[in-house]
Parts: structure tokens; sequence; C-alpha cells
């Protein structure tokens, strides 16, 4: 072999080495954004918007106390539905079995629709009455989310709405009982609850732990083609 044989060899290895590390970024970024558009994860960061708009509009007109208590809830839920809708897979089983990052990605993509969620509902009351303020607009949307994750094992993707949806009404009549008696106390109508309630909070997390627990391992029960 000839010293400019040697080098070519040399030049070859080397540029196949930087392909190596180069694609696995990419191959990640490009399964993040396969996994993003197969679970409409931008139509829920849209909802999300949407309802984060919507409250902030909302929050313009006067309202009466017991008003304002149930109008963030109303916005809470359908942020929380719209996270939930995002577990529907169009695979169903033979994703489950082929994807080993999928784990991961259902929590990431969960967790951060949460926050985001929270944030924007916070960041629409700021400079406005937002009844309970930030930590209770964070509970109520990590409670009501870790409702529709478990709807969502259960049912399957598509019916996971239904969790945050059910939940409002409960919600909503928890705050009804403080106005109209007997007021029910119980810390899992965590919306019925004051927002530095340690009881109710605990609650509410625990549900959304639980509920991403199971999401993250096993997904939602979507077989394939739904």
């Amino acid at each position: 072999m000839t010293a400019d044989e040697a080098r070519k060899v040399r030049v070859a290895a080397v540029r196949a080495g930087w392909a190596r590390t180069a694609r696995p970024p990419r191959a990640g970024v490009r399964l993040v954004r396969l996994y993003a558009t197969s679970r409409r994860v931008p139509a829920a960061m849209a909802a999300i918007a949407a309802c984060a708009i919507g409250l902030r509009i909302a929050l313009i007109w006067h309202w009466d106390a017991y008003g304002a208590l149930q109008l963030p809830l109303v916005f809470e839920a359908g942020s929380a539905a719209a996270i939930t809708a995002t577990t529907a897979s169009p695979l169903g089983d033979p994703e489950r079995v082929a994807g080993r990052w999928l784990p991961f990605l259902r929590l990431a993509t969960a967790l951060a629709l949460t926050a985001a969620a929270a944030s924007a509902l916070a960041a629409a009351g700021t400079g406005a009455h937002l009844a309970g303020g930030t930590l209770d607009a964070a509970r109520n949307v990590a409670g009501m989310t870790g409702i529709g994750l478990l709807c969502a094992a259960a049912l399957g993707g598509g019916l996971a709405w239904a969790g945050p949806v059910g939940y409002l009404v409960a919600g909503v009549y928890g705050l009804y009982t403080q106005w109209h008696g007997p007021a029910l106390t119980t810390p899992w109508i965590w919306p019925g609850r004051p927002p530095h309630d340690l009881g109710a909070a605990i609650c509410a997390g625990l549900v959304f732990t639980f509920g991403m627990a199971v999401t993250t391992l096993r997904g939602a029960r979507d077989p394939v083609g739904e």
C-alpha cells in the first residue's frame, strides 16, 4: 500500500466516524418530529393556546365571585383534554413492540405539554384577577391531566377527554358546595379547595404521577387502526 492510499484510507475512516457521530442526533430529532406528528402534538399546543387566549378574553369581563372561581376550571379542563388526546396512537400494538424509545417519548410529551398548559394559563391571568392564581391553575391542570391519562390507559386515547370533562363536573359541584353548603372538604375534589391546601396538592400530584407512570409504561389502549 502506497502512502497516498494509506492517506485516503485514513480520510475515509475519519469521515465515517463523523457520519456515525452526526447521524444519531439527526435520527433522534427525526424520531421526535415523527412522534409529535403522529400524536397530533402541534394541534394540542394550538388547543392549549386557544384555551389561554379564551381565558384571557373572558377575564376582561366582570364576574361575581362564584363565576370567577368556575371560569378558570373550564379552560383548565379543556387544556387537560387536549394533552390527553395526544396519547392516541394510529399504529397500536405494532408500535409498542418496535418502539424502544416510546416510553421516554410518552413521558417527555406529557410533561412538556402539562408544563406548557400550566404556564400558558398562568400567563393568561397576568395582570387580571385569576381566581386561585398560578398554584391553583397548575394543580388543576396536572390533576385533570392525570385523570385523562388513566382514562387513556383504560378506555383508549380516543376517549381520554372523558376523564377531564367528567371531573370538571365534580370540580364545579365542589365549588358550588362552597357557596351553598354543605361544603365538600375532601382533597380529592381539589378544585374546591384553596390554592395552598396541601392535601389537595398531594392528591392532584398523586393522580398525575400515577397517570404518567401508567401511560409511560403501557400507553393508551388503542388497537391498530384506531
